[in-house]
């Protein structure tokens, strides 16, 4: 997940929470007809109960948060509808959680608190006083948001599982219009027309139509486009190859508009006929905005870690000894095959392939930056040991087609996860023993 889907998801956490906060309402805020009726059971869910209590709490809660934003609030009846239903299928949830183990420790909750403080430009204590300003507590909303997070971690335990993004999906969607506007693509494209003149005469037409197919026979042929452009086209860039220029897929001409993204490079199109004559079109390049150039390293390490059996200045000094084997002449990858304790890697004499930059932990990243083609580092320590690496090729490379892959995917996977997450409460609550207290309904179990 990127630093902007985090914040995000924390974004709406804490809205959600401010929302939801029913721990922080009194019971002396509410109306005195309710106070006479906080201990009774409204609802039972499966072994769980819901009371009285915490529906016009959580009533209270929401509506409060409401007003404050200026939103009408609906009536009183339907209001009580909506959040009961809300706290049955929470209900639910933290159920199946309990069942699954699913806990959020002090140490999360409190990375979470922080985030979402940092996240809406707030320390800790100017989030406290936000909260207590708009009539909650910080306990009550620490309560909240940690049952938040409870949900959200069962919801994605039992929903992921369910949502699978194929690569045929990715490209579809890539492909697409709504892909191909996201992606900023721009198409340099060439024309080649021949002209009808007005009132032409069918025979006239028929000519133009004759011609134009042998040229796009020639073309599909392998004739170079441009070259044809300039001694046989009609069109006004004919004398510079017919090409038009560069143009966003906004900005296509309105006859080709549907053909040009379809084009492979130098594929030329069908003819396209207007009322000027016989239009062939093809696309010489084609270039993203999402292009993002970045410098990789092809990097291979041996890593020797300290352990029960090896202490830390054991594990430095077989990392020395094999570094003075190499700059002393012996082969790199053998030795990284018989001494590296990274399995993964060891396999292939420590090759890590192409590495970019935020993929490797920083004290590896920083060394790596710093060492030059061929030659191999001194023994550095990280969080996960002592190394030594070599770099032995350097590039630059687009990863704007990875990037915009992997947003894709994000994309697809959010919108497929939102429909089963749907389907997924309605199943849960399908199958749970619900029974509904309440003085405006009749009882009755589902």
């Amino acid at each position: 997940m990127t630093s902007i889907t985090k914040l995000n998801a924390l974004q709406s956490l804490l809205l959600s929470a401010l929302l939801l906060c029913s721990l922080t309402v009194q019971a002396s805020e509410l109306p005195s007809n309710k106070q006479e009726l906080l201990d009774k059971v409204v609802a039972i869910v499966d072994d769980d109960i819901v009371m009285q209590t915490e529906l016009f709490l959580r009533v209270a809660s929401i509506t409060n948060s409401l007003t404050r934003q200026g939103t009408q609030v609906p009536a009183e009846k339907i209001m009580q509808q909506r959040v009961l239903d809300q706290l049955i299928l929470e209900s639910i949830q933290l159920q199946l959680a309990q069942k699954a183990g699913i806990r959020i420790g002090d140490a999360q909750l409190n990375t979470t608190l922080q985030n979402i403080a940092s996240s809406n430009n707030m320390t800790l204590a100017q989030f406290e006083a936000q909260l207590m300003l708009e009539g909650d507590t910080y306990a009550g909303a620490r309560e909240q948001i940690r049952r938040e997070l409870i949900l959200t971690q069962v919801q994605k335990r039992e929903v992921d599982r369910r949502v699978r993004v194929t690569e045929q999906e990715i490209e579809n969607f890539l492909s697409s219009k709504a892909g191909r506007a996201q992606s900023g693509v721009e198409y340099q494209i060439a024309h080649i027309l021949i002209a009808i003149p007005e009132a032409a005469t069918n025979a006239t037409t028929a000519v133009a139509e004759q011609k134009a197919n042998e040229i796009l026979a020639k073309l599909k042929a392998g004739e170079d486009f441009q070259k044809t452009a300039v001694a046989l086209s009609d069109g006004r860039q004919a004398l510079d190859g017919g090409i038009i220029g560069w143009r966003k897929e906004s900005e296509l001409p309105s006859i080709a508009a549907d053909i040009i993204p379809l084009l492979a490079l130098k594929e030329p199109s069908k003819l396209i006929r207007t009322s000027s004559g016989f239009h062939i079109v093809t696309v010489l390049d084609k270039r993203s905005d999402s292009q993002k150039i970045i410098e990789q390293a092809n990097v291979r390490h041996i890593l020797i870690s300290p352990s029960e059996i090896r202490t830390e200045a054991e594990a430095k000094e077989i990392i020395s000894k094999l570094h003075a084997r190499i700059l002393g002449g012996d082969d790199f990858g053998p030795i990284a095959k018989s001494n590296s304790d990274d399995p993964v890697s060891a396999i292939d004499g420590g090759s890590l392939d192409w590495v970019g930059p935020g993929q490797m932990v920083p004290a590896f990243e920083q060394i790596m930056e710093q060492t030059k083609v061929g030659e191999t580092s001194k023994p550095f320590r990280s969080q996960f040991g002592w190394h030594i690496l070599q770099v032995t090729e350097r590039r630059q490379q687009d990863v704007g087609d990875i990037i915009q892959t992997n947003q894709t995917k994000q994309v697809i996977y959010r919108r497929k996860f939102e429909e089963e997450l749907a389907s997924w409460l309605l199943e849960i609550k399908g199958e749970a023993f619900i029974e509904i207290k309440n003085d405006q309904t009749n009882n009755e179990a589902s």
